[in-house]
């Protein structure tokens, strides 16, 4: 891991829920730490817990959509070398009906999950492709397999992520970059809990922060996509070619994981 991806890494959405899993995670591998979220309080306790592992970490309390966040990050890197990147920001920060909604709110998911997503990932991968090595992970969604109510423009970008990921790992292959789309269905963090989800569902497929960390760092290397937590059924079924009956059924069972608040 070291070797491949050290020995640095830069985490963005780093402090809590699967990112503080990847940052605890690779902390024991070896590799120093770059964390990136816009919470100071949670962000810097995390990074005191990993620093407690023997690794260096430095900590950047980042709103990524502030047009500044990137120079921020590339300044903050410079000195260093990023051999991994992993971009965990992507949530659904604004979960509105999408003409009910403002169209400001609605182009933060996009900047958030895209156009930050987009700009890192340029920086970072012009870098390991001079070098010849890293690692390139960017965390998805099941919400990207197709359209949910209160949802529309978060799984469509999260569909954005797969294909651009899928088309990112055809040009690094030969390079020595990894790229991987985690794709992550129901997931026992703390953003999905202030969402309300409900994981108390009966036959809800919860994933553990620990585990989906554990699994996208061992699959890294087995790009383009690889679907978390038990979820690859799932994920296959959803791109079915009766699309009626499918979102229908998906948004059903949208509505009893996440009532209308």
């Amino acid at each position: 891991m070291l070797d491949k991806y050290g020995p640095w890494a830069v985490i963005a959405g780093g402090s809590e829920g699967v990112g503080a899993s990847f940052a605890h995670q690779l902390a024991d591998a070896g590799l120093n730490l770059v964390l990136i979220a816009r919470k100071p309080g949670a962000l810097e306790a995390t990074a005191e817990e990993v620093r407690r592992r023997g690794v260096e970490v430095r900590t950047l309390a980042l709103d990524l959509l502030d047009p500044s966040s990137v120079d921020a990050i590339v300044t903050a890197t410079a000195d260093v070398e990023v051999g991994l990147l992993i971009f965990n920001a992507g949530a659904n920060s604004y979960g509105h009906d999408f003409v009910d909604g403002e169209l400001s709110g609605h182009a933060g998911v996009i900047g958030l999950n895209i156009t930050s997503q987009l700009a890192l990932t340029h920086h970072f991968g012009c870098l390991m492709k001079e070098r010849g090595r890293g690692g390139i992970l960017l965390v998805g969604s099941l919400a990207g397999y197709l359209g949910s109510a209160r949802q529309s423009v978060y799984g469509a970008v999260k569909a954005f992520s797969r294909v651009f990921a899928e088309g990112l790992w055809l040009e690094l292959r030969d390079h020595g970059v990894d790229v991987l789309e985690l794709v992550l269905g129901v997931t026992r963090t703390p953003a999905m809990a202030r969402a309300g989800l409900n994981f108390d569902l009966p036959g809800l497929n919860v994933g553990e922060p620990d585990d989906i960390a554990r699994e996208g760092l061992a699959h890294l290397a087995d790009g383009p996509v690889w679907i978390a937590g038990g979820n690859a059924a799932a994920a296959e079924k959803r791109n079915g070619m009766d699309r009626t009956r499918l979102v229908l059924s998906a948004h059903e069972a949208m509505t009893r994981l996440l009532p209308a608040r």
